[in-house]
């Protein structure tokens, strides 16, 4: 119990260091944020998060205390129930769970890539519609990063103990990503468009706050005779955050498909929301070549749910998770390449 605390800890401690070293001491003044920046801090996370595959690979039974076969059984059993594990060799069911579990956060991390990818497209109109100043880019996304990354544990951990206590939540999680899946297949040539005015959240802070009527630097209030206002600027945060609880609605269920256990959810969804911040700077203007990505985005959600919904079938039968992983490398490189290959059509939004 203790060593989760402890790595669980020390995971939130690195995150949170990288993230104020980049905000308050690399870009601590406000400014457009240019290719090679992006692509730099784009590399870290990546390298990061790969990192993280290496440190499963050969170190995860401590993420859950694992010192005897009897603790490694019952781990398998409750997050993992039809990974094989060897009774006669302690070591050898090991190496079995190591490999595991890297595999499925390699898996976990790209389902959560693709989806954030295709999630660039909505993230730039609410920037877009809002007049955000590109200077003002890094601040508003390293916010709802946090924010972000305080929603996925809520809803991550919560989800898991709903399977764990009910497991036919399973097959409800698969049908609903299915039906995202075939949605997102069919509106794949809708263009995102965000009317100010008219969104949710806009009418909601609207009715509760006092706004101020323009930005004001990259400042969320201000107090103007002794009254505090939020700006448009902090109305642009929570349509991001509140964009990010539908976001979550479909990448948690996704990744519950390739394991049941908590941490390697919660931490493939985290590296995966970090590197979207430069992910987006380094693909604002060339993400729209990647005109099919939403299409294979779509066959992955398709996917995964029909996995969800077959598992009891499926993993019995000898399903790896290294299969799984070969199919959604397959499907992201196949939409990226064939959408260099095929000419798509403009799309309107402006970064």
């Amino acid at each position: 119990m203790y060593e989760n605390i402890i790595f669980f800890s020390l995971f939130l401690v690195l995150v949170m260091g990288v993230l104020l070293l980049d905000l308050l001491v690399i870009g601590r003044k406000s400014h457009e944020v240019h290719f090679r920046e992006a692509a730099i801090w784009s590399g870290v996370w990546i390298c990061l998060a790969f990192g993280f595959a290496l440190l499963l690979r050969f170190f995860a039974e401590h993420f859950h205390g694992i010192e005897n076969f009897d603790k490694l059984a019952f781990i398998t059993r409750k997050y993992s129930p039809f990974l094989k594990l060897d009774p006669s060799s302690f070591e050898n069911s090991l190496e079995i769970y190591r490999k595991d579990s890297a595999i499925n956060f390699i898996s976990g991390y790209l389902i959560e890539w693709s989806l954030s990818v295709d999630n660039l497209f909505v993230i730039m109109a609410i920037l877009a519609a809002f007049s955000v100043r590109k200077s003002d880019y890094k601040r508003i996304l390293f916010f709802g990063i946090i924010g972000a990354v305080v929603m996925r544990f809520i809803f991550i951990f919560a989800g898991a103990a709903l399977i764990y206590r009910f497991e036919w939540v399973l097959y409800v999680f698969g049908a609903y990503l299915i039906y995202v899946g075939v949605r997102m297949y069919l509106n794949r040539n809708r263009e995102t468009r965000i009317e100010p005015q008219n969104h949710p959240v806009v009418k909601f802070l609207s009715r509760r706050f006092k706004v101020y009527p323009r930005y004001v630097d990259d400042r969320f209030f201000i107090r103007k005779s002794g009254v505090v206002y939020i700006t448009p600027l902090f109305i642009v945060l929570m349509i991001i955050e509140f964009t990010d609880v539908i976001f979550a609605s479909d990448s948690i269920p996704a990744i519950f498909a390739v394991t049941r256990d908590p941490y390697i959810v919660f931490f493939s969804n985290i590296f995966a929301i970090l590197g979207l911040r430069s992910l987006f700077f380094l693909l604002v203007r060339v993400v729209e070549k990647f005109h099919l990505l939403k299409i294979g985005v779509a066959i992955l959600l398709c996917y995964v749910g029909i996995k969800l919904m077959l598992h009891e079938w499926l993993d019995p039968i000898g399903f790896r998770p290294i299969y799984s992983l070969y199919i959604i490398i397959t499907v992201l490189i196949g939409s990226i390449l064939l959408s260099m290959i095929i000419p798509g059509k403009q799309s309107h939004i402006e970064p």
